[in-house]
């Protein structure tokens, strides 16, 4: 026999906080002090949810609270509710010359490298009471990182995330993130000036045969350009893996080696002048920079603002694109 749909109007809405926060936390006793409320308020809490949802929610194995299927199909709903009812709440004016906030951004160093400076002018000429912090981008899919609120806006290249949000919404299903273009480019091998490979258009036997220097933030030995060279049958030989697209400029240019930069950045890396710069002898996807955040921020006034810099910051920043064939 199947249990009766819930009706809200005889439903403690105020349980729903307690499954968000004891389901974060992973423990009755960590949560009690975050809800304000005694351990055995808490767990009373959980046993009247258990009661009007028939289900364990949580249990208990060893020391650990483990989240049942039920428990874990339905969180990502509550807490989008209470994220959005949060926002509804929070006050909507936004005065940047009055306001004392700090905001948070991952993006790699080569964003990093021509987005902070013009973005720190504006702050400070617009809103001197507003701090930034930037943390290194570690991932090409930030929305844990976004979703759990230790960022508050992720810019660099997320394909596999935007694919992902696109077919979401094919699909009908909840999307709790938006995004937003900032700027487009593309790949370019780079070298030293008097390499033995810049005296003349780079061949992909050449390509292949050299020795490079990845930038990969999940420390693979292998990228976008393996994934572009596979079909080819061909494969490359990378002797160095960094985080950092400015340690890999820095190598190449004291060096043999090889590697593959967004053709925007190269200007900004301070030695230009002792690179050389070559067309990849293959098609690469191109690289699309974006703005990705939580949709719970969509009506935050700060965040609006900040999103705001971003984009005229991006917009001003000089781009470089493939020089047009022969």
């Amino acid at each position: 026999m199947s249990r009766p749909p819930i009706q809200l109007r005889n439903f403690d809405l105020n349980l729903l906080k307690v499954f968000d926060v004891v389901m974060a936390e992973r423990s009755l006793t960590r949560a009690a002090p975050i809800l304000a409320l005694t351990q055995p308020a808490v767990s009373n809490a959980m046993r009247r949810l258990r009661d009007a949802l028939g289900d364990e929610v949580l249990v208990r194995q060893g020391r650990t609270l483990v989240p049942t299927a039920k428990a874990l199909a339905l969180w990502p709903e509550v807490r989008a509710a209470l994220d959005r009812l949060q926002s509804a709440l929070r006050p909507r004016a936004f005065v940047p010359a009055q306001t004392v906030c700090s905001l948070v951004l991952t993006m790699a160093d080569a964003t990093a490298t021509e987005l902070m400076l013009g973005l720190v002018q504006r702050v400070m000429a617009q809103a001197p009471g507003v701090s930034l912090r930037t943390v290194p981008l570690t991932t090409r899919d930030p929305r844990p990182l976004l979703d759990d609120g230790q960022v508050d806006l992720a810019v660099g290249h997320f394909p596999g995330v935007l694919a992902d949000l696109a077919l979401r919404r094919q699909s009908g299903l909840p999307v709790a993130f938006s995004h937003q273009r900032l700027f487009a480019s593309d790949y370019v091998c780079v070298m030293r000036k008097n390499h033995p490979l810049a005296q003349a258009p780079l061949g992909l036997d050449d390509f292949c045969a050299a020795l490079h220097v990845l930038v990969s933030f999940s420390g693979r030995a292998y990228g976008l350009i393996d994934e572009a060279l596979a079909p080819l049958n061909r494969s490359r030989r990378v002797v160095l893996t960094v985080n950092q697209f400015f340690t890999t400029g820095k190598v190449v240019a004291d060096s043999d080696l090889l590697t593959v930069l967004p053709r925007h950045f190269v200007a900004f890396t301070g030695f230009e002048a002792q690179l050389a710069v070559r067309e990849l002898p293959f098609q690469v996807p191109p690289i699309q920079v974006d703005a990705l955040w939580h949709q719970r921020m969509d009506g935050d006034g700060a965040h609006q603002w900040l999103r705001q810099q971003v984009q005229s910051v991006a917009a001003s920043v000089p781009q470089t694109s493939a020089p047009p064939a022969p």
